[in-house]
């Protein structure tokens, strides 16, 4: 992985309805993920946060039955223009969530810059949902079809182009919540997901390097988008959607640092830490556990 590294902090909690999530970036900081990349002789570039507008009213707006649509396309639309400019400038972009709608900037910002970038997409859900399928209307739910130009034009079209991504080029690890149109989504397109069914029965060594070797066959670029609520709430207690029967915190430390010991990955995105719904930082703190084994930490 590239040495020189910018962070970019989404402070979004726009994308789905409870808040707290957008303090995410500033929880991540301070239990201490600079100081951790910087200790693994990393150059940090620490850009802040892109800034993030209120919708007027104090009532969520709804537009298609998505929910606060034109703030999460505009901050989108920043975000993707900061991680384009730093990949343009040879830097090795991670993000820091904020809802998981914040996928869609950064999504955009990267997959220009690769013919056919691979995902991996580590969540309790498939965040496959439209409009038309979501129960919610939060697009939280939706950043990866999204990216596969399912959805409202303000937020396929971000940076002038769609799709960002093909379905094949995608593996999702750790599923266990799926509405029924994400499901019918996933068999349609052949999205290769590992629930955590999979994950008991083959084992985290066995998905990962399946995962990777998936990958590194038909990519030029390998993206990963970790949602702390992939993991056990039990592991990570604050994040807004929790998911019980998840990913403990020990494979998903050997899930990082199988990527790390790939070197495949090109960009990366730590999202939906949610402080308030927190115990004394913890989710934060898993976070940057995951981060440090993810650029390289080990034991010995």
């Amino acid at each position: 992985m590239k040495k020189n590294m910018s962070i970019i902090g989404v402070p979004m909690d726009l994308g789905q309805s409870r808040r707290g999530v957008d303090m995410g970036p500033s929880a991540i900081r301070y239990a201490g993920v600079v100081e951790t990349l910087e200790n693994l002789n990393y150059s940090i570039n620490d850009l802040g946060d892109v800034p993030v507008s209120r919708p007027d009213s104090k009532f969520e707006r709804q537009e298609d039955n998505l929910r606060n649509l034109q703030q999460v396309a505009d901050a989108n639309q920043k975000l993707a223009e900061m991680v384009d400019k730093e990949i343009n400038g040879n830097h090795f972009p991670l993000v820091l969530g904020g809802d998981h709608s914040i996928a869609i900037g950064s999504l955009a910002g990267i997959a220009k810059h690769y013919e056919n970038l691979g995902v991996i997409w580590y969540d309790a859900h498939g965040d496959l949902n439209s409009g038309d399928t979501s129960p919610s209307g939060n697009i939280h739910g939706m950043p990866l079809a999204v990216s596969l130009g399912i959805g409202n034009e303000k937020l396929t079209n971000i940076l002038g182009y769609q799709p960002k991504i093909k379905p094949e080029n995608i593996v999702i690890i750790g599923a266990r919540s799926l509405d029924p149109g994400e499901k019918d989504l996933i068999k349609e397109s052949g999205i290769n997901v590992y629930s955590m069914h999979e994950v008991d029965r083959l084992g985290m060594p066995a998905v990962m390097s399946q995962a990777i070797d998936y990958l590194k066959n038909r990519t030029d670029g390998v993206h990963l988008s970790l949602d702390l609520d992939g993991l056990d709430p039990e592991e990570a207690p604050g994040v807004g959607t929790p998911v019980i029967g998840g990913l403990s915190y020990r494979e998903s430390h050997l899930a990082m640092e199988m990527l790390a010991e790939s070197n495949i990955l090109t960009s990366a995105e730590f999202v939906e830490v949610n402080p308030i719904l927190d115990h004394k930082n913890k989710t934060a703190t898993v976070a940057v556990g995951l981060i440090g084994s993810l650029f390289g930490e080990k034991l010995k």
